[in-house]
């Protein structure tokens, strides 16, 4: 029976507060009562608090959308963090990717060029998996797990420490308000009393407040070493990137000549234009590397001011006015030009007429 009077007084006294912090609230807010004011440098220091969990929220959200562009992907990691669980491992795009070029490659004949240039990039793809893989688990472990905890762990204590000063601050001006009040020297005494320990809870608790909010320069500190972590992650990962393509870019510009005969078709099948500007001038020029040739009969067209007819190889986008756009297995008349390039010829269909390169002909006897 003691034990349920306790508990009743104690619920009673519990809304009487929270009813007399509800009235100091309105009233303020109404202009009807006064307000005790933070002094200027705690106001700073929870204004600088407030800044930092806004931004540090916003950079860690658009960072893990940055590292895992699919949404369906980050609320499936979310839901299994939440449960201090594993998340289940997923191939990602890269890998994806390769995986196919790979599998296509071998279907098409690691023998012809086009499937053996499929299974590198394969490979490669693979590679830029990986390496995507690392950064991913490097800067969650470097930058957003710091981010994260203090979300969720030091601002929370900043916000319930912020919430306890900000009920003491309402408890100290409503005992003002009962001393403005108070008429009977009795119930003076008592608000003065009163008074006093409210004011000694409300500095109390503001000193706490204050030591918790110092602390933000030092969570600075630290969530910039991360910042550091993440862009040498992010510097690891696209030199890693780049040193990959750069070996892919040799292995495609270094096939042997025998290796151009794919589908049938003889060694000295010419190589597209587009595919020798995608292995750059330094492939073409090394020994062993890739060689653009023209064909004989074309040198003999290039001699002569005859004009021939000529089957178009493959298809080419002009790139320009002066250049004729080419569909593959399409008959066109071609004719040499005094002055032009040695790489190209004029060609003509119909009423077009335009630059077309050599390298995607074969003249017709």
């Amino acid at each position: 029976m003691n034990i349920m009077d306790f508990n009743v007084k104690k619920l009673a006294a519990d809304a009487g507060t929270f009813l007399s912090r509800a009235v100091q609230f309105t009233e303020e807010k109404l202009g009807q009562a006064e307000k005790t004011e933070l002094d200027a440098h705690l106001e700073n220091l929870l204004s600088k608090a407030e800044c930092t969990k806004i931004w540090t929220e916003k950079i860690m959200k658009q960072t893990e959308v940055l590292l895992q562009p699919n949404p369906n992907a980050r609320i499936e990691e979310f839901v299994y963090e939440k449960l201090d669980r594993k998340a289940p491992s997923r191939i990602n795009n890269p890998e994806l990717l390769g995986q196919y070029m790979i599998d296509a490659g071998t279907e098409f004949g690691p023998g012809t060029a086009y499937g053996n240039a499929l299974i590198k990039c394969g490979e490669t793809q693979k590679r830029i998996g990986t390496a995507d893989r690392e950064l991913i688990q490097t800067s969650a472990l470097n930058f957003l797990t710091p981010l994260r905890n203090f979300i969720e762990g030091d601002y929370k204590t900043i916000a319930k420490e912020r919430k306890l000063l900000q009920n003491k601050r309402l408890d100290l001006d409503a005992a003002k308000t009962r001393l403005r009040k108070a008429k009977a020297a009795e119930t003076k005494s008592s608000s003065e009393q009163e008074l006093r320990i409210t004011q000694s809870e409300f500095d109390r608790q503001a000193e706490i407040t204050r030591l918790l909010l110092e602390g933000i320069s030092s969570t600075h500190a630290h969530h910039l070493r991360c910042l550091n972590d993440f862009v040498e992650a992010q510097m690891t990962y696209y030199a890693q990137c780049y040193q990959y393509m750069l070996d892919l870019q040799k292995q495609l510009g270094s096939f042997p000549s025998n290796y151009l005969s794919n589908n049938n078709q003889t060694s000295g099948t010419p190589v597209p234009y587009a595919l020798s500007n995608a292995i750059g001038p330094s492939a073409q020029a090394s020994p062993g590397s890739l060689v653009i040739t023209c064909p004989p009969n074309l040198n003999d067209l290039k001699e002569s001011s005859n004009s021939r007819k000529a089957r178009v190889l493959y298809d080419y986008d002009a790139a320009n006015s002066t250049e004729l756009s080419l569909l593959a297995d399409e008959v066109i008349t071609v004719f040499s030009v005094v002055g032009m390039d040695s790489d190209w010829l004029m060609g003509e269909r119909g009423n077009q007429k335009g630059k077309v390169p050599i390298t995607y002909l074969e003249l017709l006897n």
